[in-house]
């Protein structure tokens, strides 16, 4: 007599998961598995492509800034540094001319004309040289120039007597170069202060001495006639 409900084979499969062989995991636990295995893919795409992309940003952040320097500086290499201005050289200064020592210098006195007809106006002249082996000064003005005309012991006429004002004259002689200054005389009188003198010199053939003088230095007589 078979019983109702049990199979009519003995051996039959007993009661479980439809299609499970015994000894296999649970399919919760191997989707369990499957999905942590997913997860640390993912986290790892992630920081791999958050790596990547620090790095690229970092990259490019650095070529910005090289960039941004480079434009500043003007230049790729180092910042270009001012050229110094060259310094103007010292212009050596030319020394100043001496004055002439009096003792290496001539003066020389003489007249354009040995006599003189009556209403000729005699030139009298000063020359000034330089007998010193180098250049020097030597003031030829009227504050240092004086011609003195005399006949004997008679004082006839000095240019300073009457002279208004007077003015310096600097000149640069060169080693036995002369200068020479001339004056007109007008054949008058002079006395110190510029006083009224009514005689004039006399004439006749009557020889007169002139004598030039410049500052200490005075010169030889020179001898001239009024006819």
């Amino acid at each position: 007599m078979v019983r109702q409900g049990t199979s009519g084979k003995s051996g039959s499969k007993p009661k479980g998961t439809p299609g499970r062989q015994p000894g296999r995991p649970p399919l919760k636990a191997v989707y369990r598995r499957r999905r942590l295995f997913v997860g640390l893919v993912l986290l790892l795409i992630v920081s791999v492509s958050v790596g990547g992309f620090a790095a690229v940003s970092g990259a490019m952040r650095g070529s910005s800034e090289q960039a941004s320097s480079t434009e500043h500086n003007g230049s790729s290499g180092p910042s270009a540094q001012p050229e110094p201005t060259p310094s103007a050289s010292p212009t050596p200064s030319t020394p100043a001319t001496p004055a002439c020592d009096q003792s290496l210098v001539t003066v020389t006195a003489s007249t354009d004309k040995p006599a003189y007809a009556e209403g000729e106006i005699p030139l009298l002249s000063l020359k000034v040289t330089n007998g010193g082996k180098v250049p020097c000064e030597v003031n030829l003005g009227t504050s240092q120039m004086e011609y003195t005309v005399t006949s004997g012991s008679d004082r006839i006429f000095s240019s300073v007597d009457c002279q208004a004002e007077s003015e310096d004259l600097i000149k640069t002689l060169a080693p036995g170069q002369s200068e020479t200054a001339n004056f007109p005389w007008q054949r008058n009188r002079t006395i110190p202060g510029c006083g009224a003198v009514s005689a004039k010199p006399g004439a006749g053939g009557a020889y007169y001495l002139l004598v030039a003088r410049l500052g200490t230095k005075s010169s030889s007589k020179a001898a001239f006639q009024l006819l």
